[in-house]
């Protein structure tokens, strides 16, 4: 099978595919976490890797930085693939001092300044959101696991290094946090018919200036991780 950018075979990849930005991230995942890991795509180094969580097959791979990367890699997944749920998991900028480092927030839905959803041709603004199911099984898993999660809007953006603004313009309308990638991974969800989802860990307050050291950032995630990992196997039952 493959196609431009992902060299794996038929049938490689879960029904649930777990998405970092980083490979490297991907990596850790999967030798991490799952059981019997094996690499299936290493297209550009964007690593994809395929194994088992408790019993349950799953996937994890690497998206890039950026709606354009993410758009590529998740529009593969569900249109060649037969991916079903894509779980975006990543870092994230907080734009409100309610939000402390290592807060896991719940995309619910996703603003943006990019003109990703242009190419669909709508004759208006689309509101790309999170599908509900996976959603509320997410946050299901976290309560279950002690965690009561800040679900809400958050930005995707274009822009890393604002000139102006840095994005906190948007905490006046109550949303939550900043990422790159979340609107496009909506957006390709909904125009497949498939499910999506972020899930973020703080590892930095726009508004406080906290930031977590980059070597705690990888020990940081590990939360994160485990509820989207029980997440996919509540709905390898749906």
């Amino acid at each position: 099978m493959g196609t431009p950018h992902n060299e794996a075979v038929n049938g490689a990849f879960a029904k649930t595919v777990l998405m970092p930005g980083d490979p490297l991230r991907a990596k850790f995942v999967a030798e991490t976490f799952f059981e019997n890991p094996r690499l299936v795509n290493n297209v550009r180094g964007i690593q994809g890797w395929t194994g088992t969580y408790k019993g349950v097959s799953v996937s994890v791979m690497a998206s890039g930085m950026g709606i354009p990367s993410i758009g590529i890699y998740s529009h593969e997944l569900f249109h060649f693939y037969g991916v079903e749920n894509i779980i975006r998991v990543g870092t994230t900028g907080a734009l409100s001092e309610k939000l402390k480092l290592r807060d896991v927030v719940f995309a619910q839905g996703a603003c943006t300044d990019s003109n990703f959803a242009h190419h669909l041709g709508l004759p208006g603004v689309f509101a790309p959101i999170a599908d509900f199911t996976l959603l509320e099984t997410a946050v299901a898993v976290a309560r279950e696991q002690g965690v009561e999660p800040p679900v809400g809007n958050i930005l995707s953006s274009d822009v890393f290094y604002f000139k102006k603004g840095g994005g906190l313009e948007w905490a006046d309308m109550g949303v939550l946090a900043i990422d790159m990638e979340t609107a496009g991974l909506y957006l390709n969800a909904a125009e497949a018919g498939k499910r999506a989802l972020t899930i973020c860990t703080v590892t930095d307050n726009l508004v406080t200036g906290e930031a977590l050291p980059p070597e705690d950032r990888q020990s940081s995630l590990f939360q994160m991780i485990e509820i989207a990992l029980e997440t996919a196997v509540h709905m390898a039952e749906r």
